[in-house]
């Protein structure tokens, strides 16, 4: 099973606004080639295909997609590849956030 991980403000006293908002993360993943955002996520298995709804981002990742989800403020990402790490550090970083395992 892979690793979640969450980019919050949760634990920073010193920003008026905690919450990372929808319309933040609209701004900042516009400006990044490699993303694009979904209402929903689907997941094809081999006999059945689920789909999520919610606020995706979704980065391109060699021929797969990884979904950063937005949900209450914070964004997710599952560690399914190393790639992530870097990426997810980066993210959270240009947020003025926190990583944390959840």
């Amino acid at each position: 099973m892979n690793q979640r991980f969450r980019i919050t403000r949760s634990m920073q006293d010193n920003l008026p606004e905690q919450a990372i908002t929808l319309e933040e993360c609209k701004q900042y993943f516009a400006s990044q080639s490699d993303f694009t955002y979904s209402q929903v996520f689907t997941i094809k298995g081999p006999e059945s295909i689920m789909t999520i709804e919610g606020d995706f981002f979704m980065w391109r990742l060699g021929d797969g997609e990884i979904p950063f989800r937005l949900y209450e403020g914070d964004l997710y990402v599952a560690l399914s590849a190393e790639a992530i790490v870097p990426k997810m550090l980066e993210i959270a970083t240009d947020l003025r956030a926190d990583v944390v395992e959840g």
